[in-house]
């Protein structure tokens, strides 16, 4: 990949960073195996915005598998800012994820969502069965997602763009369980947000948070109990850990995706709230 000339400067990390060009390492679309045909999916325009597509240095070109893609989006010009790592649910980085992005880069954060599950080779938006989906996601080890999560958050350290000391990662479904993890294992991690990530093996290490966590659930998800969430609390309180979890009546799993069945738009828009502030309480801003 050529060297990238940027407005402020050419400097040795373009080497791994790509605008938005003819070619794009992410699919163009929404996920094909949750999209709902009624959806009216929020847009985000990208006026204001860089757009980038990084390659991240994660020890697995030693595997042949090369560095970690990630889609990047941030506010133009030379200050620095805040950063979030956005952590996508089973079906990888598609436009949802993306948008996601987007949203952060206009609240003036660097928004980085990685594409966990590049390892596979499979296009996961571009699926249809789920029979097919999760195999490929089991692939992606906890020891594999939060390393490659340290990674993201060490190539955020070295951008010019970036505010020292000041990174937060938020994650939905698959990527909630990543972010609550992510508070217990990252030291860069100053706060994290964790959209209805599965909470059942993380009740035992509640003990480990190093960051505070803002968990967003849903009071009718039919794959996380009510139990598991009171049995979290309870953890977090035993613990003394500085998390607390909202639970939304009548909210189902997947509350915040607009791109799908399962959109609450008033959960969605409180949650996106509470996210704001729980990062700029938390040093994230």
């Amino acid at each position: 990949m050529p060297p990238l000339t940027r407005p402020e400067g050419t400097e040795p990390a373009a080497l791994h960073l790509t605008r938005r060009g003819a070619v794009s390492m992410f699919f163009a679309g929404y996920a094909l195996a949750a999209w709902s045909a009624d959806a009216a999916p929020v847009t985000t325009p990208a006026d204001g915005l860089v757009i980038e597509e990084a390659l991240i240095p994660n020890g697995a070109a030693q595997n042949g598998k090369g560095p970690l893609p990630a889609y990047v989006a941030r506010p133009k010009g030379r200050a620095r800012h805040a950063a979030v790592v956005v952590v996508n649910e089973i079906f990888g980085v598609h436009d949802y994820i993306k948008d996601v992005c987007r949203r952060l880069a206009r609240e003036g954060y660097v928004a980085v969502a990685p594409e966990f599950f590049y390892r596979s080779g499979v296009n996961l938006p571009a699926l249809t069965d789920f029979a097919q989906i999760r195999p490929i996601v089991a692939q992606a080890s906890v020891g594999q997602a939060d390393g490659d999560l340290r990674a993201t958050t060490a190539w955020l350290r070295r951008q010019r763009f970036a505010k020292p000391g000041a990174v937060g990662v938020t994650g939905f479904c698959w990527g909630g369980t990543v972010a609550w993890r992510a508070a217990m294992v990252d030291p860069d991690v100053k706060a994290a947000v964790a959209w209805y990530g599965q909470l059942k093996p993380l009740i035992p290490r509640a003990a480990e948070l190093r960051a505070p966590v803002l968990g967003l659930y849903g009071e009718r998800d039919q794959g996380i109990p009510v139990a598991d969430v009171q049995a979290m609390r309870a953890a977090i309180k035993a613990a003394g850990a500085k998390s607390e979890i909202v639970l939304y009546p009548e909210a189902p799993h997947g509350f915040h995706a607009d791109y799908r069945d399962s959109y609450r738009e008033a959960a969605a828009n409180d949650g996106w709230a509470r996210l704001l502030r729980h990062f700029r309480a938390n040093g994230v801003s």
